[in-house]
C-alpha cells in the first residue's frame, strides 16, 4: 500500500540546489531526487486535497498528474523573459475551477518557495471582460463582496495584486468602494511558514484555510456566471 509522503526540509532543500544548478544537465541528473522529494510529496498532497477541494465545491479540480493536472510544471517560460533560466524555484498548486481551461475562472492556489510560501484564492490578471463583470457586480452588490472581504481578513488573508492608478472607465471616482474598483487581481493570500509546509497536519491546515475563501470564491463565480 502507498503510504502518503509529506513535504519536508529536504523538499526545500533541493529548491536550493536548484537555484545553485538551474540548467537541464544537472535537473536531468537529479531527476529521482526531484521525484522523490517534490513531485511524490505535491501528487499525494494533491490526492489528500480532492475530498476537501470537491467539498468546497464540485466545480474545483484536485488532479494528481504529473503532466496536466494540479501540480503546475516545473520548466518556466523564459520566451519572454531577460532570465533564461530553465526551472521555477517554487512549487506552484493550483486547484482550478474545471471551466478555467476556456475562460480565465477563479481558483484556489498553493505556492511554496524558499523566499516565502503561501496560500491564495481569487483570480490572478482576469481579462478585461471578465474584469468589467466583476467590477459592474461589486458596484450593484457591494454587501456580499463586503461580507468576502471581511470574512477574509479575519482568517489572516489580505487582497494582493496590482491596482489602477486613476478609476476604472465608468466609475465615480467618489464611489465608496473606488479602491476596491481600480483592483485588476481579486487574490486573497495568506503567508504560510515553512514549518506549517513540513507539518504532518498540513492538509487539514489547507483545507481549514481555503474554506475561509469559500465567499470569495462564491462572490467572484457569481460575478462571472460560472457555477460553484
Amino acid at each position: 500500500m502507498h503510504t502518503p509522503s509529506h513535504f519536508t526540509p529536504a523538499s526545500f532543500d533541493f529548491l536550493i540546489k536548484l537555484e545553485c544548478n538551474n540548467n537541464r544537465e544537472w535537473f536531468k541528473a537529479n531527476q529521482a531526487e526531484y521525484e522523490q522529494k517534490i513531485r511524490t510529496p505535491a501528487l499525494d498532497f494533491i490526492e489528500a486535497m480532492s475530498g476537501s477541494i470537491l467539498g468546497l465545491s464540485s466545480r474545483l479540480t484536485a488532479v494528481a498528474k504529473k503532466v496536466g493536472g494540479s501540480l503546475m510544471r516545473p520548466q518556466r517560460d523564459s520566451r519572454f523573459s531577460h532570465d533564461k533560466s530553465p526551472y521555477k524555484l517554487n512549487v506552484g498548486i493550483q486547484f482550478r475551477h474545471f471551466q478555467a481551461k476556456d475562460v480565465h475562472a477563479p481558483g484556489l492556489y498553493l505556492h511554496l518557495a524558499n523566499d516565502g510560501c503561501f496560500i491564495a484564492a481569487g483570480i490572478w490578471h482576469p481579462e478585461a471582460k471578465a474584469l468589467n463583470a466583476i467590477r459592474h457586480c461589486i458596484d450593484e452588490n457591494p454587501n456580499g463582496y463586503q461580507k468576502a472581504i471581511t470574512a477574509l481578513t479575519a482568517a489572516g488573508f489580505e487582497l494582493s495584486g496590482s491596482s489602477l492608478v486613476r478609476p476604472p472607465r465608468g466609475f465615480d471616482k467618489e464611489h465608496p468602494l473606488i479602491e476596491e474598483l481600480k483592483r485588476k487581481d481579486f487574490i486573497a493570500v495568506k503567508p504560510i511558514s515553512l514549518e506549517q509546509v513540513c507539518r504532518t497536519d498540513f492538509v487539514e491546515f489547507c483545507s481549514q484555510q481555503f474554506a475561509h475563501t469559500s465567499a470569495l470564491m462564491h462572490y467572484l463565480c457569481f460575478a462571472l456566471e460560472l457555477d460553484f
